[in-house]
């Protein structure tokens, strides 16, 4: 039942239903899934991001953070001493959700460090122009930055969560 969705010049993906006990009654049909442009709307017009982290000692750690949408990657920054950096510093796995209940988008991947200057100020321009403040550079003593390039993606609208969840799984480069 998955179907191919190329959902970008460079990346491909797999749409399909997730899985859902039958008990909730989602349709299994691939009519009503959601397109990729939607997830990509609301991640870019999304203003806060809760991102879910895992303690060294396995205990979650969830807490809402700005940041941007760019070319299907999140980018995000962090004190270094921040709960959450240590945490992704010995596990880089995270999920990171919206705000809505109703209209959920789920990014699950790992985190890579926004090492590359180009990409930073990329960032940092698409950062500074929705929240009027400039990101760090990253460079130790001002924080750390990160790119999230999705594994898996799930999203529905709550209004009509029987015909719209939709997965994407993302082919790991």
């Amino acid at each position: 039942m998955a179907e191919t969705n190329n959902v970008s010049d460079t990346r491909d993906a797999r749409r399909e239903r997730p899985g859902f006990a039958a008990e909730y009654g989602v349709e299994m049909r691939p009519e009503g899934m959601l397109p990729w442009a939607w997830v990509d709307e609301q991640m870019r017009e999304a203003r806060s991001y809760w991102v879910a982290t895992t303690r060294p000692d396995g205990r979650p750690q969830v807490i809402p953070v700005w940041g941007v949408w760019i070319d299907e990657t999140f980018y995000f920054g962090t004190s270094t001493g921040s709960r959450k950096a240590r945490n992704l510093a010995v596990n880089p796995a995270i999920a990171v959700h919206l705000e809505s209940g109703d209209d959920v988008v789920i990014l699950e991947g790992v985190v890579d460090v926004l090492s590359d200057a180009a990409l930073f100020d990329r960032y940092a321009d698409v950062y500074e122009a929705k929240y009027a403040v400039r990101p760090g550079d990253g460079d130790g003593s001002d924080g750390i930055n990160y790119a999230v390039r999705p594994h898996r993606v799930l999203a529905w609208l709550e209004r009509d969560f029987l015909t719209t969840p939709t997965r994407w799984t993302f082919d790991l480069p």
